[in-house]
């Protein structure tokens, strides 16, 4: 079978599976969009033992209304029971999810707007459709096609988000800094030894931090992902940063966070500048060559 056919096999099989998503997805009848979703609030938290392992998250007891029938659940997250829930306090809200008529198959959810239409799928499939496409022109075209097939777009929607991500970036640091800061204290240093590809074991930690906002609620959060941890140690006092209208947005380190903000920055900026060159040289090699 030549390219061309393993091109349109290829088309065909995944627009196939594309267009079922999507008339799913407009008949309203996938599994994402029949899941009942509705909010809990924390009871109930309970403080992680330290030394203990970091997957299990923070445990906690929510209570939330089936709004079929109005009966109430109160449940707690031990074993396998969805997202992981890395910041508590009482009263917080959480996202919960599960089958009709079937509360007691509940998972938690950290953005109950995630995923609501299912289009996961075909828009996969659509995907896959679009690199078979870059392939093949690759192939009979020459490779210049891919440059510009693929760093092009890439281009394009990293220039597209990046200045919005740079406002977010900078407005969050701002209500940071200009917050009041609390105490807080490390409670827990959390490890996990998981084994490689190689075999080899493989440690890592995770600090527990506790504080109390200035509205009187006690948070129990996992340290920030992203920031330097090895010198957080177990009962070291910190200073916390939080947002007031968020809680769970905080930092113990703002010039880390701030350090990590601009990090994060200067690798969008950096993909824009590599992909943006890339694809102008796919250009200027098929110019080139059709000159």
């Amino acid at each position: 079978m030549s390219w061309h056919g393993i091109l349109a096999l290829w088309c065909g099989v995944f627009g196939a599976v594309a267009l079922v998503g999507y008339g799913r997805s407009l008949a309203g009848v996938t599994k994402a969009q029949r899941t009942v979703r509705v909010t809990g609030r924390i009871e109930r938290v309970r403080e992680p033992r330290n030394g203990s392992s970091q997957r299990d998250g923070i445990a906690v007891v929510v209570r939330f209304r089936d709004p079929s029938t109005g009966e109430e659940f109160v449940v707690t997250n031990d074993g396998e029971t969805g997202d992981r829930i890395t910041t508590a306090w009482v009263g917080r809200e959480v996202g919960v999810r599960y089958p009709p008529g079937r509360p007691h198959a509940f998972r938690f959810a950290n953005d109950l707007q995630a995923g609501r239409r299912g289009l996961g799928w075909p828009n996969s499939a659509v995907f896959l459709i679009y690199v078979g496409l870059v392939v093949v022109a690759a192939i009979d075209w020459g490779w210049p096609w891919a440059l510009v097939a693929v760093c092009g777009p890439l281009a394009v929607l990293t220039a597209f988000h990046l200045p919005g991500e740079r406002q977010r970036t900078r407005g969050r640091l701002d209500t940071l800094a200009a917050a009041t800061p609390v105490p807080g204290r490390v409670i827990a240093v959390l490890k996990t030894v998981e084994t490689d590809e190689d075999g080899d074991l493989r440690s890592s930690r995770t600090p527990v931090v506790a504080f109390t906002t200035h509205e009187g609620a006690a948070v129990t959060a996992y340290y920030p992902s992203g920031l330097p941890d090895n010198a957080v140690l177990y009962g070291q006092d910190v200073t916390v940063h939080y947002s007031p209208t968020d809680p769970a947005d905080f930092t113990p380190d703002l010039a880390a966070e701030r350090r990590s903000g601009q990090g994060n920055l200067g690798c969008a900026v950096a993909a824009l500048v590599v992909t943006g060159a890339a694809a102008v040289a796919g250009v200027v090699l098929l110019l080139s060559s059709a000159g």
